[in-house]
């Protein structure tokens, strides 16, 4: 339970109980994991854990809404922040990538999470979810067209959905040499968003550029599909 949100303060108890219940769902599924052994994980009885929450239902909710929210907000605060500070189109979108990378790198059980279990929240949580995180693609649907004005917003809110799945491949890296250090990695997945995007951006001939085709136009009218924390469509 990171994001980059809660600075150098020691985690509260409820903090310990949701990253060790992330930890736990993310191994071992949702109802493979019983309410004393989250207890047991920091340090407190089972039962000890019902002062907290009601259950693991208000964890996996709390989880999955709050970092929806998270992104959300993070994202509206760095585009805000761009925009105050008069910096270019390209600054405002590496702001977005580099909140998403922190996240990607730093939350991957909320990612698994999101995958397995978001069907299993009450409804009102769930639609919760999803409005923040058709919130948070359009933040980034904005950007990418302030730098990619040529994208049509079809165009780009596919691009934005189509980076959100690489960068959160994050989980499948799971092996303890599967990843370079922090930095590098973080570097290389956001040459990678950025090249992703540049390259949905159609292109006219020119010099130099011989061989290239001007790329067709997106067609496409069925639903987007996201396969991890920010928009799955209903």
């Amino acid at each position: 339970m990171s994001t980059r949100t809660a600075g150098t303060a020691a985690p509260s108890r409820r903090e310990q109980i949701l990253r060790e219940a992330a930890r736990l769902f993310a191994e071992r599924g949702f109802h493979g994991v019983g309410v004393d052994e989250i207890g047991a994980a920091v340090g407190i009885s089972g039962p000890g854990l019902y002062r907290h929450f009601a259950g693991k239902d208000a964890m996996l909710a709390e989880l999955l809404v709050g970092i929806s929210e998270r992104l959300y907000e993070g994202g509206r605060r760095r585009s805000e922040e761009s925009a105050a500070a008069g910096l270019p189109p390209q600054a405002a979108l590496d702001a977005l990538i580099e909140g998403h990378i922190d996240f990607a790198l730093d939350d991957r059980e909320l990612i698994t999470l999101h995958d397995r279990e978001l069907d299993r929240l009450r409804e009102a949580d769930r639609k919760q979810v999803r409005k923040l995180q058709r919130q948070y693609v359009e933040l980034w649907v904005s950007a990418v067209r302030a730098v990619y004005p040529e994208l049509t917003e079809l165009e780009a809110r596919v691009s934005v959905h189509t980076v959100f799945g690489l960068l959160n491949s994050t989980p499948h890296l799971s092996g303890p040499s599967a990843l370079p250090d922090r930095e590098t990695t973080a570097a290389l997945l956001h040459r990678l968003a950025r090249g992703a995007l540049s390259a949905a951006a159609p292109r006219e001939r020119g010099e130099g550029a011989e061989s290239a085709r001007p790329a067709e136009r997106v067609e496409y009218t069925g639903p987007v599909e996201y396969t991890g924390p920010a928009e799955r469509a209903e």
